[in-house]
């Protein structure tokens, strides 16, 4: 989709976009990295405030913390992951925590999970991971899929708003990649951002940043409905729904 080719990297793209697997680098930095992500996200619980349900999914869960939001709300929850060693940390989490919680390892563009049995789900800071443009909205009309009639669910990513890429020239900056749409409109672009590890070893992670204009237009390219969307702290925001009375746009 847009100009990216059929493995996702353009010709004279920067060595870490098109060498990347976000499998094996959450792998090697997984125990490091949950150090760091000991709370839920205040947006992940304004959005579940209110909210309960019977089957609850947490899609990219990392190490759980979310998941465990979910399961105080739903008589049944379960986290994904496409990391064996984050899905480690997150059974420790529960285990230690008393969280009854499954988890299962999963490719967030191909879940493992029978369609519509999640009336509730959460999706966040994951699809950014995913390349090309295909797989991030193939991972939305997975969570489209997986949700009941009824369901809704939370999805973010990082997007261009953020400071961190205030200064960010997708044409001119040569560590990044501008990512189009069929018309050619600009919608985001590829980079890596470092994880720093003790002892000081750097560890590319692919990110695809969303111009939040680019998120909306891959919604819309999905199966799934807006209800409300809100960009904080740098990250785009999205309640969804299952599109009403829709076929797959797949």
């Amino acid at each position: 989709m847009g100009d990216e080719t059929a493995g996702g990297a353009g010709r004279g793209d920067p060595p870490a976009l098109t060498d990347h697997d976000p499998i094996a680098t959450y792998d090697r930095i997984a125990t490091h990295f949950s150090k760091t992500r000991e709370y839920a996200w205040p947006e992940v619980e304004s959005f579940l405030a209110d909210r309960t349900a019977v089957r609850a999914i947490d899609v990219g869960c990392g190490n759980g913390r979310h998941t465990e939001l979910l399961a105080d709300r739903a008589e049944t929850a379960l986290g994904v992951d496409a990391s064996r060693g984050l899905l480690r940390e997150a059974c420790t989490r529960a285990e230690d925590r008393g969280i009854d919680a499954s988890f299962l390892q999963g490719d967030a563009a191909a879940l493992p999970v029978t369609t519509g049995t999640a009336d509730l789900g959460i999706y966040v800071a994951t699809i950014h991971h995913l390349r090309p443009r295909r797989r991030r909205i193939r991972s939305l009309n997975e969570l489209a899929r997986v949700l009941d009639p009824g369901g809704v669910a939370l999805v973010s990513t990082w997007s261009a708003a953020h400071d961190r890429f205030a200064d960010v020239d997708p044409v001119a900056d040569a560590d990044v990649r501008a990512v189009t749409d069929e018309e050619g409109t600009p919608i985001g672009f590829d980079t890596t951002v470092d994880w720093t590890l003790p002892g000081g070893e750097r560890v590319p992670r692919f990110y695809h940043v969303y111009t939040p204009a680019g998120f909306r237009t891959d919604l819309a390219a999905s199966d799934l409905s807006i209800e409300s969307f809100e960009v904080s702290s740098g990250n785009c925001y999205v309640t969804v729904r299952l599109e009403p009375g829709s076929a797959s746009k797949e």
